[in-house]
């Protein structure tokens, strides 16, 4: 068969170097299209020669002219710039598949655009379905695109979904890891280091991400996004701490069985499932090796030292644009924290407090949307003053 075209959006983070590590294993399968990142264009060179990609963008307009200056990159390659060039790059007339990995809210456009040109999307940025997830899910149903969730969380459920009546699911299980902060003492947390909360115990992710992980925002964004992408309310859905990360999703089905998704901790597997579906081929990871000893185990996670997954749960149940108001709120104190600015246990209390100082509403338009989002990061920058360390 033909191989499948592919435009990377956030081709620089660790998904898209896991996706073009993918691309790699199938050349007769995959090839790259587009390549898209912020500013890091340095590090498309290499994939841009090797993948022989002719359309690069870059988010931020003095990159892009250092890049078109730079003369690093093969004759003839077009340079893009802006979020109207990663949206052209999504719109390809031969792409057939958007992986959509750009950190934050900036990739929202060019998902939507790419849904609106009948372009399958891998989506692997959590805040896309959370910000937007009426409309980003009414758009792909009324182009017949297939939206495939790249987290490992859902692509598991998706994978256990597949061959099931929606009749005969009763409740999903996200897991998760527990993060960098899962044995430290309650009362220590309040002192715990930037450097301590970048060292996740199981994943190699980008350090927004991996503080998500130790907070649990993460797992509270993808409540939101599993509401979206699976269709059933966040009562019906629940989170369990499985430090191994092996287990990746299970489901619950109505007779009381449950059946659960394994593979070794690394991206390259939900990555290959969303590239090649509905076709499975020996993946370039690491496989379970059943021969030696595996323990998994699970428990429930604790609300005092997980807050940001609670009240990720709220903002879910009242819906609206609390989920993005939430979201901005998180991503607003996760840069204080990296910036010296809060404690780690400032994140998820400037958060509770821009969820009780902007109210909800339910959005009409995208606009809408953006302009919760708007106020809700003005409203987070102004609490954190109070916050800081």
């Amino acid at each position: 068969m033909e191989a499948k075209a592919i435009a990377i959006l956030g081709a620089t983070g660790s998904i898209g170097t896991t996706t073009l590590s993918v691309v790699r294993a199938h050349p007769s399968h995959l090839r790259v299209a587009g390549l898209a990142a912020h500013s890091r264009w340095r590090e498309l060179v290499g994939p841009a020669k090797e993948f022989n990609v002719g359309t690069i963008a870059l988010a931020d307009p003095v990159a892009a002219a250092e890049a078109r200056a730079s003369g690093a990159f093969p004759a003839g390659t077009r340079i893009l710039e802006g979020t109207a060039g990663l949206t052209e790059i999504a719109c390809l007339p031969e792409v057939a598949m958007v992986v959509s990995a750009v950190v934050g809210t900036a990739g929202l456009g060019p998902t939507l655009a790419a849904l609106h040109a009948k372009k399958d999307v891998a989506l692997a940025s959590k805040e896309i379905l959370v910000l937007a997830g009426k409309f980003v899910t009414e758009t792909a149903r009324a182009s017949g695109s297939r939206l495939l969730p790249v987290d490992s969380e859902h692509n598991a459920i998706h994978q256990l979904l597949r061959d099931k009546p929606s009749a005969d699911i009763a409740r999903l299980v996200l897991t998760a890891s527990g993060g960098a902060f899962r044995d430290t003492p309650l009362a220590e947390l309040k002192n715990v280091t930037l450097a301590q909360a970048l060292k996740h115990p199981n994943w190699d992710m980008g350090p927004k991400v991996t503080i998500d992980s130790a907070t649990m925002a993460n797992k509270g964004l993808e409540l939101i996004e599993a509401r979206w992408l699976f269709e059933l309310p966040t009562d019906r859905i629940d989170v369990v701490i499985h430090p191994q990360s092996i287990i990746h999703s299970l489901i619950t089905l109505t007779d009381g069985s449950m059946q659960a998704q394994l593979s070794p901790p690394s991206m390259a597997y939900p990555i290959q499932d969303c590239l090649l579906f509905p076709h499975r081929l020996p993946c370039p990871a690491p496989r379970l090796n059943l021969a030696q000893t595996l323990a998994l185990t699970m428990a429930p996670p604790e609300p005092a030292r997980y807050p940001c997954l609670g009240l990720a749960r709220t903002a879910a149940t009242t819906g609206g644009t609390a989920p993005a108001i939430f979201n901005a709120a998180n991503e607003v104190a996760v840069a204080a924290f990296v910036n010296g600015q809060l404690p780690f246990t400032g994140i998820a209390e400037l958060v509770r407090q821009t969820l009780a100082a902007c109210a909800p509403r339910e959005p009409g338009s995208l606009e809408d949307v953006l302009s919760a989002d708007t106020e809700a990061r003005t409203a987070a920058s102004r609490l954190a003053l109070a916050l800081r360390r």
